[in-house]
């Protein structure tokens, strides 16, 4: 099936590994051209390397803190460039109110809460001169399955769920689409790292990481390329007349 990439580019945020690594790879095995952007300059040297192996594509890097304001601004080129925004790069830490000080709840939510807002400003203004483009938020489940033990991320991904919404209805009136997904519980490292000191903890022995996961459908996490097919497919032609809505990949929970 071709899904209408070939020669597109696209921005991906928090590229380097994980889920936004994985969209990276099927963007790329769709002829799509990449510019990868994450904190991390030799993991994202890592991450172009092992894609160029497998693709012949135009792939740049660019090293960006995005929690910093002042620094979205070094996108601004490439975001002008870029047919398809992907936001990913989000860390907001577990915890209640009483296990996060406000200068924690403030950074993370200043990666990705504001992250998100500020780079889909600046994208759509160049998008919508140009009548055509695509945004597509990776939010997550806690939207719609708050907890207290994610209070912060509970509270940025709903708002970002609302703000996918709101922009999705307006901007097809610019040729523009916006959209998200949802994904669930993620093999990826930053999820195992969390249940390894829940396990180190409990039993003491992060091995056993594995028996502190929740009950989960297909008694398994999701998967970084699960997402990333979903994503891959969202972003193209063939979902040409989806915009303002986010898509679950959950697996029903």
């Amino acid at each position: 099936m071709d899904l209408g990439l070939k020669n597109k580019t696209a921005l991906i945020t928090g590229a380097s590994r994980g889920i936004g690594f994985a969209v990276a790879e099927c963007l790329a095995n769709e002829n799509c051209n990449l510019h990868l952007v994450a904190t991390d300059r030799l993991k994202l040297e890592s991450a172009k390397k092992t894609i160029e192996k497998a693709s012949k594509i135009n792939i740049s890097t660019q090293a960006v803190d995005l929690s910093i304001e002042s620094e979205l601004s070094k996108l601004s080129d490439k975001l002008g460039e870029a047919d398809i925004l992907i936001n990913n790069a989000g860390a907001i830490p577990r915890g209640g109110l009483e296990d996060i000080d406000d200068k924690t709840l403030r950074k993370a939510w200043e990666l990705k809460l504001f992250g998100y807002i500020n780079l889909s400003r600046m994208a759509f203004n160049s998008m919508r001169k140009r009548r055509s483009g695509v945004i597509l938020n990776i939010i997550g489940a806690a939207a719609r399955n708050p907890t207290y033990n994610y209070i912060a991320g509970s509270v940025a991904n709903v708002a970002l769920e609302n703000f996918t919404i709101a922009m999705g209805k307006e901007s097809t009136k610019h040729g523009v689409r916006i959209l998200g997904v949802h994904p669930a519980i993620t093999d990826t490292d930053r999820m195992v790292g969390h249940y390894e000191k829940t396990a180190e903890s409990k039993f003491g022995d992060k091995s056993r990481w594995r028996e502190v996961l929740p009950p989960l459908p297909f008694d398994r996490p999701t998967t970084p390329l699960e997402v990333a097919n979903l994503v891959t497919f969202l972003v193209s032609k063939k979902a040409s007349y989806s915009s303002g809505i986010v898509v679950d990949i959950t697996g029903g929970i």
